[in-house]
């Protein structure tokens, strides 16, 4: 799909751009001419920014095991 159609960059190009170690609009702007003229397609090429920096789902870390609370025993406190 076409992202910036003045500059003709597609989502694949920005993706790759990203990969490649682009981090910012600014730098997308720099390589690949993103929103240089009318600007529209700033929210779609940040949109993919933000996606790329989203960590994969399975490679967030783990959730870890909640702790086991120990017993409560009101047979103790009758003693």
């Amino acid at each position: 799909m076409y992202v910036c159609v003045c500059s003709a960059v597609t989502e694949k190009q920005i993706h790759k751009a990203i990969d490649d170690g682009i981090g910012t609009l600014r730098e997308l702007r720099q390589t690949l001419g993103v929103t240089a003229e009318c600007g529209r397609c700033a929210r779609c090429a940040r949109d993919c920014l933000r996606s790329r920096a989203e960590p994969a789902p399975d490679a967030r870390p783990a959730l870890q095991p909640a702790r086991a609370t120990p017993a409560y025993s009101p047979a103790l406190e009758a003693t």
